[in-house]
């Protein structure tokens, strides 16, 4: 991997969680007249028909190209990462709360980097690896002092998977196990997507493969969304759909779309890394924004980010 190329998908990386941090906090602020399962549908639908869109645009340089190989390692990715993995999340949520499975499944960066050893040749650099540890545990202590802080915590790390938070009666089993081993378990669904999703792209246009990825999604939310309905849920406002749908376009489409150039360009170990790091642009934002408070924590957390960050980028 050329240097060029770590700078400038790192750069790439970083702005997407940027993106999805704006957005979550949009998502977060519509959590009254919509529910996590209805916003995340919501943004998934139009983020599928804008990379529809995208996609059938006529001044494209190079036609729609995916070959059955890369399309099963791109629907794999999404099975395991979005439907696998956030169901064991959001279980998990429900048992240990948010503000315990978070954390948790926020080390999944370090899993990614160890499967993406063995399977796909990462080099290994011991201040790389030290420098992924070190961000993901600022990352931790950031997520984990805004939930105690807060009475209600935000959303997920990665608009691909659904919005959830706390409600207030939610009680916080630490000591539930299973709820623990549930959140370990997503995190490692999710790190193995990404590295699913590095396989996939490799030789094809990173359109085509967010493309891909969106339309399965999509159809996966269907069934999903209907039974909840049918259960008794309600549907989202329609102001709410509208900001929602807005900031999917933001959040969804273009991050996800930037996620996917930047794993092909730097690989699922970095990437992952650099896709997680929307707790730290969300901490100044719901500040100064929202006016939510925050702690001593979260500003070490903060640090220990940054300084995980750089190790990975000029780890030699």
């Amino acid at each position: 991997m050329q240097s060029a190329d770590l700078l400038i998908g790192s750069a790439m990386g970083l702005f997407t969680s940027f993106l999805w941090a704006i957005s979550t906090n949009v998502y977060k602020s519509q959590s009254n007249e919509a529910t996590p399962l209805a916003i995340s549908s919501v943004k998934m639908w139009a983020a599928m028909i804008a990379m529809t869109a995208l996609v059938l645009l006529p001044f494209r340089t190079t036609p729609f190209y995916m070959p059955l190989d890369s399309l099963l390692f791109l629907v794999s990715s999404v099975t395991v990462g979005l439907v696998i993995g956030d169901l064991l999340y959001l279980t998990s949520q429900e048992r240990i709360g948010v503000s315990y499975a978070f954390p948790i499944t926020s080390t999944y960066p370090i899993v990614t980097y160890l499967i993406a050893m063995v399977f796909v040749e990462e080099p290994i650099l011991v201040s790389r690896l030290l420098g992924v540890i070190v961000a993901v545990l600022g990352i931790t202590i950031i997520s984990r002092s805004q939930a105690m802080v807060q009475d209600l915590t935000g959303t997920d790390h990665d608009p691909e998977r659904p919005d959830t938070s706390d409600p207030p009666s939610t009680p916080r089993r630490v000591t539930d196990w299973f709820g623990i081993a549930l959140a370990l378990m997503a995190a490692l669904c999710w790190a193995t997507g990404s590295v699913l999703l590095q396989i996939g792209v490799h030789d094809v246009d990173p359109i085509d493969a967010n493309f891909v990825r969106m339309v399965f999604g999509s159809g996966i939310f269907i069934p999903v969304f209907s039974a909840a309905v049918m259960r008794g849920m309600a549907l989202p406002s329609k102001r709410a759909t509208g900001i929602v749908m807005a900031a999917g376009l933001l959040g969804m489409t273009l991050g996800s779309l930037l996620y996917t150039f930047t794993v092909k360009m730097i690989g699922a170990s970095i990437a992952s890394l650099m896709g997680s790091m929307s707790p730290l642009f969300a901490l100044p934002i719901s500040t100064l924004v929202l006016k939510e408070a925050y702690s001593a924590r979260s500003i070490v957390g903060a640090l220990m980010t940054v300084t995980g960050v750089i190790l990975v980028i000029i780890a030699v």
